[in-house]
């Protein structure tokens, strides 16, 4: 799509957001459960698109993306109307007699950019959020997962008129073009150097934006906790999506005392998730690209592997690998990683632990795995990032009962559920003032009387 074509699609959007049509609750719900339906019946094509994208298996795919877009959706049906009702607040006493209440309403035109890691989730999740909250949608999904592109072009066309929700599809040039267009509200999910490229654009415009970025999310494991059950969950949550996940535990940071037993219950549950020879298991995925492959690859150091490091050019594969010895300053280190790549570090004592977190960017997620609730309390409360869990990992954003997001380097605003709908609103601050009285005390010429009512009243 040319610059052209793409500031008429947004005018176009403009045009028919000023309509009114979309303010309609009920108009809002019959997109969605439209959208559901859609998705319910291609729901082999979603799952056969992101297999030939990331060789995700049909399991993973509906689990991790497609299901996960489906119960949005179903929370969004169930909760609009009450979402999108006025709230009254209270009013004080010097307004008498008047309502105050808080009004959501749409911004309007919304851009969402959607990254490839998992480009079903992170396109649909956002959209679902915006058509409950009354906006008409432009969406951008990346050029990296051509093939998931082309069946979320199909599916919107087949919901949606381009009026109201249109996909443009493309890479650099796309990007920038739509960057450089006026939209009421931009949705960025992607990497930390995108994102202040997408901020930059928005200020020229005062657009406000939410960014969902990523960095080196620490899983703490500490001296007391349940070793067995942790490298599971450690597994699951490094190596779903071959570590492709912004909120993939990034490095284990674990107790010195504990070290040694930890890394032989993770390689065997390495062994038990994805057997002797994961690279020959249908089940595991692969890099998104050849780029990415060789980067992930330029991190891996053979001297301080201990598991896996084996990979596959032909079908960009890479192994679920363990890396022991490893330092802050080693090149693992330097940067996300993104990939099937486990560097573990060690700590004597968990305020060093804690204390070197706070030293690097804020995090987008943290997990951390003990059986004291005090210790737990004390590494939530005392380390900054975006969201985690206690003894587990990955699961926190897979609910629309809390918000997901970072903060600082790692991103801004968050979305899902309720918090989704807002993130998408503007509350306007109304107040409802009665005729029948009318208090004198703010009107001029000013009086000992207006004085001491004044007083009375703000206190």
């Amino acid at each position: 799509m040319t610059e052209a074509e793409i500031t008429e699609l947004v005018s176009t959007q403009r045009n028919y957001f000023k309509t009114g049509e979309t303010l309609s609750v009920a108009y809002r719900i019959a997109a969605l459960k439209k959208l559901k339906n859609t998705i319910l019946s291609h729901e082999n094509e979603i799952l056969a698109a992101l297999k030939a994208d990331l060789g995700k298996s049909a399991h993973e795919s509906y689990m991790c993306e497609a299901g996960l877009a489906l119960s949005e959706l179903t929370y969004m049906i169930k909760h609009t109307r009450k979402f999108a009702r006025e709230k009254n607040v209270h009013t004080p006493l010097a307004q008498f007699h008047s309502r105050s209440y808080k009004k959501p309403s749409p911004y309007g035109v919304v851009l969402i950019m959607s990254p490839w890691n998992y480009p079903f989730l992170l396109t649909i999740d956002p959209l679902i959020d915006a058509i409950a909250a009354g906006n008409t949608v432009i969406l951008k999904p990346s050029a990296y997962s051509p093939n998931t592109s082309a069946i979320i072009t199909s599916l919107i066309k087949e919901c949606f008129e381009e009026k109201y929700v249109a996909v443009v599809t493309g890479g650099r040039a796309e990007n920038t073009a739509l960057l450089q267009s006026h939209f009421d509200y931009i949705f960025f999910t992607g990497s930390q150097a995108v994102g202040k490229t997408v901020l930059e654009h928005a200020a020229s415009h005062l657009t406000p934006v939410t960014l969902e970025l990523g960095g080196k999310s620490p899983c703490i494991v500490a001296a007391d906790a349940n070793l067995k059950l942790a490298a599971r969950r450690i597994v699951f949550g490094k190596y779903l999506n071959c570590g492709q996940t912004c909120v993939a535990p990034d490095y284990v940071y674990c107790d010195e005392q504990i070290k040694d037993a930890l890394l032989l219950e993770i390689k065997k549950e390495i062994i038990r998730q994805y057997g002797e020879s994961p690279l020959e298991n249908s089940d595991y995925g692969k890099i998104i690209n050849e780029k990415h492959f060789h980067r992930i690859n330029g991190l891996i150091d053979s001297s301080k592997v201990i598991y896996g490091g084996n990979s596959n050019e032909e079908t960009l594969q890479i192994e679920p690998t363990v890396m022991d010895h490893v330092t802050f300053e080693d090149a693992v280190m330097s940067e996300e990683i993104f990939g099937p790549v486990m560097p573990v570090l060690t700590f004597s004592h968990m305020s060093e632990a804690t204390g070197k977190i706070n030293s690097m960017a804020h995090p987008l997620a943290l997990y951390i795995f003990t059986s004291s609730k005090k210790t737990a309390d004390e590494v939530i409360s005392h380390t900054g990032f975006g969201g985690g869990c206690i003894n587990d990992t990955i699961i926190h954003l897979a609910t629309t009962e809390m918000g997901f997001g970072g903060f600082g380097e790692s991103g801004m605003g968050s979305y899902h559920g309720k918090t989704g709908f807002d993130t998408f609103s503007h509350y306007k601050s109304i107040v409802d003032k009665k005729t029948w009285i009318d208090l004198p005390m703010r009107y001029q010429p000013y009086t000992s009387l207006h004085d001491r009512l004044i007083r009375f009243f703000l206190k």
